[in-house]
């Protein structure tokens, strides 16, 4: 633990008129990192005056996007496997005080749901029926159709609070659940449009033969290689096989973040914008 007398008095500098002693204290007091957070909280509390407190404000936002972006980067360099923490991560973007445990918890009962109703001799479409009755049907997991370019269809929080999300989130959650189950199922990043492939169980690498496809926004209605040869040719696009093929855990939150400024962008909200184009970089490995 760093000095906690020199904080709180680095922290009562925080009216400084002079802008150029005030950014010295602020850097100083932002290298404290997360523990610094309780100290500005407590003396955000404490103050009725509106300029100093939006200073705090400024300073607390400042260290929990850092915290955010180290441990944003260090998830890809050697954790990217735990796809429920990435999401966590970039949910902890506009939601800092979210609660892993809950999340966590809310998470693993959903996954414990669909085990209850597996057996050893259901057939991969079968297994499929149960994860789709479970998520859809049981817990009414649904996309949200009208207000489809909102940024918070991106957010874990919102999902799991509202139960509605975009193809990314809702094909995210469908992964996790799957894949903590031991069933096969992948991201596939197809362009404007976020589908899952469920692989062979006897080939579990990403070039083996892909079994058929789901539609995590249409409740996870199974498809197969042909519509998305059809759906590439309607928007104009140029044949490319990863199209076909599962993606990576870090393709996916890579994917979350750029679909997430072009939503804020969409709001006219530059600073976020901004904000998350940085927090991007966290993930050039």
């Amino acid at each position: 633990m760093k000095d906690l007398k020199e904080l709180r008095a680095l922290i009562s500098l925080m009216d400084e008129p002079d802008v150029g002693l005030y950014a010295q204290v602020s850097r100083r007091i932002i290298d404290y990192g997360i523990e610094a957070l309780p100290a500005l909280e407590e003396a955000w509390e404490r103050t009725l005056d509106d300029f100093l407190q939006q200073r705090l404000i400024s300073i607390i936002h400042n260290i929990q996007q850092e915290h955010i972006y180290a441990e944003l980067s260090n998830w890809g360099k050697f954790g990217s496997n735990d796809l429920l923490k990435g999401f966590m991560l970039v949910t902890r973007f506009q939601y800092p005080d979210l609660d892993l445990e809950k999340v966590t918890r809310e998470v693993g009962r959903i996954a414990q749901e669909v085990w209850l109703e597996l057996n050893n001799n259901l057939t991969a479409l079968e297994k499929v029926k149960v994860v789709n009755h479970v998520l859809f049907d049981i817990n009414k997991f649904s996309g949200n159709t009208s207000n489809i370019h909102s940024a918070e269809n991106f957010y874990l929080k919102n999902l799991l609070d509202n139960r509605k999300g975009n193809s990314l989130s809702l094909g995210i959650l469908y992964v996790m659940i799957a894949q903590s189950l031991k069933i096969p199922v992948y991201g596939v990043d197809l362009p404007k449009h976020f589908i899952l492939a469920y692989l062979d169980e006897a080939h579990l690498n990403p070039e083996d033969e892909v079994l058929f496809y789901l539609n995590p926004f249409n409740k996870g209605a199974v498809f197969t290689r042909n519509e998305i040869s059809l759906y590439i040719k309607q928007m104009n696009l140029e044949p490319d096989e990863s199209y076909f093929r599962p993606c990576s855990n870090l393709a996916m939150i890579q994917r979350m973040i750029n679909g997430l400024i072009d939503a804020y962008k969409l709001q006219h909200n530059t600073e976020k914008a901004s904000e998350l184009q940085h927090l991007l970089t966290s993930l050039d490995i």
